[in-house]
């Protein structure tokens, strides 16, 4: 029987290591493919990405009668016309800059006099120095050779210098020739007809990939590319709007500086601007440099700096995080490592796509298990429950980090809350691995003393710190606490079923009542006579059986005939912590009796409460 299990064990490894090896292989093919074939895959994803910007406009005519191919013909004639007019007006606009370019040169030359120094002397030395050694290599001899000790050796006599034919080769990439070939116009009119026949033929398109990529998967895959297309389409017009009004204010403030031909720069800055990271500072630098070239002092130059600084860290931080966030779905270094990706794959056009691709790609990562590493390793939400990173710092000993995070979602969330669903999964995690012997009693131990820590530290108002502390101060803590206890009958006890996990999930659940107004207490870990003996005196109302699973689920059962014993008029309560078992077969097996129950969470345990002591407060009033 071991030796078959084994054997499957090593089979599942070696599984799983051919798996891993066959995705690898997979993503380096597609890699080299989206490369070399880039005169292909590029044209065809502007057009994807220009019809996914067009297709709402396209939708909006066609819902009022419009033939689909008549809308589309407008669409894509209003769009030329607006590119060409833009491209009209920029030439005209470039042109006149250029002719009066040369009336410029006097003022840069002056700038660039203003900021040399002592230093431009060495440095015009050192520049005379390299020409004069790279006229030197060039002029010498070539019959003279230098020999292995640095010496001057003449060459053989019946060598000749011989003129070097050299021949063009072809591009050995034939697609490369292809790209060469066709030219930017080319290129463009490729994308028109795709971006027509993609807006033509939408749906059947639509339906051929989710046969292909989801095959039997029809719900989810029609679900991801819903999701990818909207997300798509938001991300576009929200990055239109923004870099639109980006551009706008950029060609009003640049005329009130000054520099000529703002509103070219303005649409440059607009353009440029779908270009991750690359975009703002190439819109930036020709209005920098006309402002050095006009004007005699730097401050127009330094006003202009300013403007794309200033509203570049405003556009970028404090506008497009809200608008972008819940629509592209994309953390800020997936950004980043996209944008450097698609650019080096392929080049300017890889970078204005990269966001929209990369994006999609996420999107497809959560409904298609093949991709779904993509989504966890580029996507923006978190990839950690709170309660595994809770526990993943407890394991790592960082207890700063823990409380901090602990701190953090307490002003978020209520605190029962926080117990039920951070602290009491971290610590149910903790036992089944100590069950598994994945970590020792030792660190448990350390985990369990700063959770605690943390615990009385949230169990308390700063209100009831500052009370504590000048109680203790005086010498009065001891006797108010006793006073406290003879007011009134405690309501809840809780005790722990076998070890200091179990203790402490206790303590919180006293603290969860206390915040409801009823009396209770917990008992500290000890031997079961004494902890039993404690309850007989206090008679409380409710007696809760604190245990975490596993290893507590033995003590549980023979704590609750134990304490069954102590009085027929109390309630006892079972507190099995997060276990995924059946709970009415896990009571019978505890031999529990009716009106005695057994719980899971934290809220059952509160709830049950809050309706047995209104109950008992109702009889004791009638009675």
């Amino acid at each position: 029987m071991v030796a078959g299990n084994g054997l499957l064990l090593k089979r599942a490894s070696r599984s799983s290591e051919e798996s891993h090896l066959t995705g690898v292989v997979t993503g380096t093919i597609v890699v080299l493919t989206l490369y070399f074939a880039k005169v292909v895959f590029i044209p065809i994803a502007l057009a994807l990405l220009l019809s996914f910007l067009l297709t709402p406009i396209v939708t909006i005519l066609e819902r009022i009668k419009l033939p689909r191919a008549v809308a589309i013909l407008i669409v894509m004639t209003t769009l030329a016309g607006v590119i060409g007019a833009l491209g009209w007006k920029t030439f005209g606009q470039l042109t006149d800059l250029a002719d009066q370019f040369p009336t410029y040169k006097g003022a840069l030359i002056d700038k660039i006099h203003s900021i040399k120094g002592q230093d431009a002397q060495t440095l015009s030395k050192v520049s005379a120095t390299v020409k004069d050694l790279e006229n030197e290599i060039s002029n010498s001899a070539p019959g003279v050779l230098a020999n292995g000790k640095g010496k001057q050796a003449e060459a053989p006599a019946n060598s000749r210098s011989h003129t070097m034919a050299v021949e063009i080769l072809p591009p050995s990439n034939p697609l490369d020739t292809f790209e060469s070939m066709a030219g930017p116009l080319a290129t463009g009119g490729i994308i028109l007809v795709f971006t027509i026949f993609m807006l033509m033929d939408r749906e059947n398109l639509r339906n051929r990939f989710i046969r292909l990529a989801g095959g039997s998967r029809l719900s989810a895959m029609t679900q991801a590319l819903e999701e990818a297309s909207q997300r798509i389409n938001r991300y576009l017009l929200l990055q239109l709007l923004v870099n639109a009004g980006y551009g706008i204010i950029i060609g009003f403030a640049l005329h009130f500086i000054g520099i000529p031909n703002a509103s070219l720069w303005g649409v440059a800055a607009t353009i440029l601007r779908f270009l991750p990271y690359a975009g703002p500072p190439m819109a930036a630098a020709m209005p920098i440099l006309l402002s050095l070239a006009i004007f005699p002092g730097w401050t127009h130059a330094l006003e202009t700096l300013g403007l794309f600084a200033t509203l570049e860290i405003i556009v970028s931080n404090f506008v497009e995080p809200p608008l972008y966030g819940s629509h592209v779905g994309l953390s800020a270094l997936a950004v980043l490592v996209a944008a450097i990706f698609w650019t080096l794959i392929w080049g300017l056009p890889g970078l204005l796509l990269s966001t929209p691709l990369t994006a999609f790609l996420v999107v497809m990562g959560r409904y298609v298990p093949g991709l779904s590493n993509l989504s966890v390793l580029l996507g923006d939400e978190p990839v950690l429950p709170l309660s595994t990173q809770f526990y993943q710092r407890l394991l790592a000993l960082d207890h700063d980090d823990a409380r901090q995070l602990l701190e953090r979602w307490v002003k978020e969330k209520p605190l029962d809350e926080v117990y039920e669903t951070v602290i009491v999964p971290a610590l149910s995690r903790a036992e089944h691995d100590r069950y598994k012997e994945e970590i020792d009693e030792d660190s448990q131990a350390l985990m369990l003393q700063g959770v605690r820590e943390m615990v009385e530290e949230l169990g308390e108002t700063p209100i009831e710190r500052d009370e504590k502390k000048e109680s203790h101060e005086n010498g009065t803590e001891h006797a108010e606490i006793e006073g406290e206890e003879k007011s009134g009958q405690i309501e809840v006890i809780c005790i722990p079923a076998r070890d200091d996990a179990d203790e402490l999930i206790a303590l919180m659940l006293c603290q969860l009542l206390e915040r409801l107004g009823y009396k209770s207490r917990n008992i500290s870990l000890g031997p079961v006579p004494e902890m039993l003996s404690q309850v007989a005196e206090m008679k409380p109302r409710i007696i809760c059986i604190s245990a975490l699973p596993p290893f507590a689920m033995s003590h549980a059962r023979e704590l609750y005939r134990k304490s069954r014993m102590l009085s027929p008029q109390v309630h006892v309560v079972i507190c099995l912590w997060h276990f995924y078992g059946d709970v009415e077969k896990t009571a019978a097996r505890m031999k529990m009796i009716a009106g005695d129950s057994l719980f899971v969470t934290l809220p059952q345990v509160l709830e049950y409460a809050k309706q047995e002591l209104a109950t008992k407060v109702l009889l004791d009033a009638i009675s």
